[in-house]
């Protein structure tokens, strides 16, 4: 289906349309920051536009002033955004409209599975509600469904990848409680503000070939991506939020901004830390090589001075 740009952008189409796209289920940790910071310079070094989304869907999820945190972290890390935060708990009338729309070409369909019911598949749906017709009288999930495909993309930094779509299992768009399910936000929202670019973290690589195959239902071009490794802890865990990662301190943005600067390969000189935000920032889009980003799932937290 057509999906309308959200800005009627001046001139000539932009060739770089980045963004930044955070939950607001706790502030921006380190982990954060790194994979904010690698998507910022990408696009800064390349006269790009850098977008920031709310990915607000999943209220239960989500802590009450989060968004706000978030924001006010990247105002003060230098990261400034173009163009209007674009918050998805506003855009519900659009991923309606695109469901109806798979619903009536035949590329969803309802699930009443449980995760009792699931258990052993190894986190691959087994297609158990494929060909049921009646599963619409209970509560259910809308997946779609998977063809037998290969998905092969080319990413910046982890190279050539490729993905049979019946191993990854048919997804879950919209979920049993009504609530809109990630993966059909993230390729709506992409589509609708025109994202040429998509510079995230290695967690999400496997969730690409879906996202790939979703714009391909919509009619639209897929973005560039470039996964940077996550951040990691002593005992291997990934930095995140659901293991109570501190927020970036707001008073000391040019020590970790250094720090992302080293997890992403950027090799910079130990003077710049001491350097002001704006410095440093104009260091990293100087410097910026994509290239130098490690091509590995993640980094330890401790190997960064």
């Amino acid at each position: 289906m057509p999906i309308d740009k959200e800005h009627a952008r001046s001139g000539k189409k932009p060739i770089y349309i980045g963004r930044f796209a955070p939950s607001p289920s706790g502030p921006l940790h380190f982990g954060s920051l790194v994979a904010a910071l690698g998507s910022y310079l990408d696009a800064r070094s390349k006269n790009g536009i850098w977008l920031v989304r709310m990915e607000d869907i999943d209220p239960p999820r989500e802590q009450p002033g989060a968004a706000d945190q978030i924001l006010k972290s990247l105002e003060a890390y230098g990261l400034h955004w173009d163009e209007q935060v674009l918050f998805q708990s506003q855009r519900h009338e659009a991923y309606r409209q695109i469901i109806n729309h798979l619903e009536a070409k035949g590329f969803i369909y309802p699930c009443t599975c449980t995760r009792k019911d699931l258990q052993g598949y190894g986190g691959v749906y087994p297609g158990i509600c494929r060909d049921k017709s009646d599963n619409t009288k209970t509560q259910h999930s809308l997946r779609v469904r998977c063809p037998e495909k290969i998905i092969e993309f080319q990413d910046l930094i982890q190279g050539s990848i490729q993905y049979a779509l019946p191993d990854l299992g048919d997804f879950i768009i919209q979920r049993k409680d009504g609530l809109f399910a990630y993966q059909l936000a993230v390729c709506a929202d992409d589509a609708y503000q025109g994202i040429t670019h998509v510079v995230r973290g290695y967690d999400l690589l496997n969730a690409t070939p879906w996202q790939i195959y979703l714009l391909s239902l919509l009619n639209t071009t897929t973005p560039t991506y470039a996964h940077v490794p996550v951040i990691t802890l002593e005992n291997g865990d990934k930095l995140s939020k659901q293991n109570h990662a501190p927020e970036i301190p707001l008073d000391q943005p040019e020590q970790q901004l250094f720090k992302a600067l080293q997890a992403l390969g950027q090799n910079p000189d130990k003077a710049l830390a001491s350097s002001s935000v704006s410095d440093i920032l104009r260091w990293g889009i100087a410097h910026w090589q994509i290239e130098k980003v490690a091509k590995r799932p993640s980094v330890p937290l401790a190997a960064l001075s």
